[in-house]
């Protein structure tokens, strides 16, 4: 039997974005990646950050226990669900270069890089205005200075010009009020947290804080990648994945990812 998979992508990103992962994860993996709400296919739904927990749960539901794997948002949405629901739907979680607080705060040194809060916060009123400038900045930032990423910068940068940003801002303004730092010790489920070495982001010590807090947590280190492992180095990632899988007996075949000997 194969092991459900759900897959959430980023904020302004696309669940096709997955394609990749998902082909070399192979048969042993029935995965899904479904567009969120206010985002390509989905990009009409209203709701903010809530509307795509709301999607996420209703996936869980319909799954038998899937393996959530959230990527920047999409860990953001996997974290509220669990503080809406618990664990108890999932049987483990994976998520990708995010932190449970973006604003950095007295108490938190870990959100955004090189972002105070009043920077981060003035960015909502510049996403519809300036969007095909912000287009371009996020994809030069969503990958590592050195990496030679699929899709290219080039690529993502068209994507995120045909996403419309009117539906897009009010996720963003949810996400960046998100601090679902308390939801991380309540997270009682085999978890994978991946970090980018070189992520333009989040610092590597995100990742660090989430496993101390998190009872069945362990680090995932993407030495050559940014904020997109699976964008970046695919092979290593699914590798990292199949591993941690393979760890917890939920697949009887781990297939050989294509680049690893």
């Amino acid at each position: 039997m194969s092991l459900p998979v759900l897959f959430l992508h980023g904020w302004a990103m696309r669940g096709d974005l997955f394609e990749e992962v998902t082909r070399r994860l192979g048969p042993g993996f029935d995965c899904h990646a479904p567009d969120l709400p206010g985002h390509g296919s989905r990009a009409d739904q209203p709701g903010g950050l809530e509307a795509c927990v709301d999607l996420a749960c209703d996936w869980i539901s319909r799954l038998d226990r899937p393996l959530v794997i959230g990527w920047s948002m999409g860990a953001g949405v996997a974290w509220r669900s669990i503080a809406r629901r618990g664990t108890a739907g999932i049987r483990g979680l994976v998520t990708i270069d995010m932190s449970p607080r973006m604003l950095p705060a007295n108490d938190w040194d870990m959100g955004m890089i090189a972002s105070g809060a009043e920077a981060i916060l003035a960015t909502s009123d510049k996403i519809i205005p300036e969007w095909p400038r912000m287009s371009g900045s996020i994809a030069r930032t969503m990958y590592a200075r050195t990496s030679d990423p699929r899709p290219s910068r080039e690529a993502i940068e068209e994507m995120l010009l045909a996403q419309d940003p009117r539906h897009l801002r009010p996720v963003w303004d949810d996400l960046v009020a998100m601090d679902v730092r308390d939801t991380i010790a309540d997270i009682y489920v085999p978890y994978l947290v991946c970090t980018g070495a070189d992520s333009r982001l989040y610092r590597e010590d995100v990742a660090q804080w989430i496993a101390a807090e998190a009872p069945q947590a362990q680090v995932a280190r993407f030495a050559q990648s940014g904020h997109s492992p699976h964008l970046e180095q695919p092979e290593v990632f699914c590798d990292a994945i199949c591993r941690f899988v393979a760890a917890q007996g939920w697949v009887s075949h781990i297939p050989e990812q294509e680049g690893q000997t």
